[in-house]
């Protein structure tokens, strides 16, 4: 068996980051935008429709719990993840690659006395990681893209047997999964617009840019475009005024360090995980990997990148 806990420590050598569970942090940002008169979150709200005017997007409209609403906006930012339905109306076509693995993801309880990391492990054509949720681990299985079936017809005893054999420790709690519809499965892909834009319209995150799970960088990588796009279109757009060369500003300052994280992103999965999965042999962790532990300057630079990106960005006063 071999651990990754020194991939772990490549990502996670940063004390003064604080991890939270995305659904928290979501939370707390809803929090403090109430703060703002002008802040208004509507729940259960699909937009079906653009509202578009000579050809400039000038809005949306959405059916909500209630019947049909309509908003207009100086600028629509498309931020609703990698199923983006803003980015479906505005008719976007993303490049697409096509990782060779789909992660099943499930919950299983998490005792006072475990460690507080998160871990991942390699058996032969298995891989599972554990990522700490307070009471609970989150487990991320990781299987070849589109075994899913196979997995399942192998029955839940087998799958559970799995688990336990990996992680041991866990093995008191693996009967918690009494049913296939406790186990959630991400079809992992990792896609980029060319064109993240349109007059009246921007796309972020993961509705610009579709992040393979490996490193956890997609909620990074959107904050990042969050912020830079406060930064370039903040002032602009309290005068009303945004155009179109601001928009490709943003792309401009957001892409290269997407595609450069998207590159990195597939040399891991090409040259660990489909290793893995295409052989019977124990994994050994690649020499390269283990001269960068040795230095501590060079171990520190993947997690930097993780973590914070490329080149960090920080918010600035319009």
């Amino acid at each position: 068996m071999v651990t990754i806990a020194d991939f772990t420590r490549l990502h996670t050598n940063y004390p003064y980051i604080a991890m939270i569970p995305q659904v928290k942090f979501l939370e707390f940002i809803t929090a403090e935008a109430q703060r703002y008169p002008e802040f208004r979150l509507v729940m259960g709200a699909q937009v079906d429709e653009l509202v578009e005017e000579n050809g400039k997007v000038c809005g949306v409209r959405y059916r909500g719990y209630d019947g049909w609403y309509e908003v207009r906006a100086i600028l629509t930012v498309g931020t609703d993840g990698r199923f983006s339905r803003v980015r479906k109306l505005a008719g976007f076509e993303a490049i697409k690659t096509s990782p060779p693995m789909d992660v099943l993801w499930f919950r299983l309880s998490r005792k006072p006395s475990d460690p507080d990391e998160t871990f991942g492990r390699f058996l032969p054509r298995i891989v599972v990681a554990h990522l700490n949720r307070g009471d609970y681990w989150q487990m991320a299985y990781v299987i070849p893209k589109g075994h899913y079936q196979e997995v399942r017809a192998g029955g839940l005893e087998q799958f559970r047997q799995s688990i336990a054999e990996v992680w041991p420790e866990l093995a008191d709690r693996v009967n918690e999964l009494q049913d296939w519809k406790q186990v959630s499965v991400l079809s992992v892909e990792s896609s980029r617009l060319p064109r993240w834009y349109r007059r009246g319209l921007l796309l972020i995150g993961d509705a610009a840019h579709v992040m393979s799970p490996v490193g956890g960088v997609g909620i990074n990588y959107a904050i990042q475009d969050a912020v830079v796009t406060a930064n370039v279109l903040g002032g602009k757009l309290a005068y009303g005024i945004v155009q179109l060369r601001d928009l490709a500003t943003v792309q401009c300052l957001r892409e290269w360090p997407t595609r450069f994280i998207q590159a990195y992103q597939g040399l891991l999965q090409k040259n660990v995980f489909a290793s893995v999965f295409n052989s019977d042999q124990p994994f050994t962790v690649p020499l390269w990997t283990k001269l960068m532990l040795r230095i501590p300057f060079i171990r520190d630079i993947p997690g930097h990148i993780i973590a914070l990106g490329f080149r960090p960005v920080h918010l600035k006063e319009p």
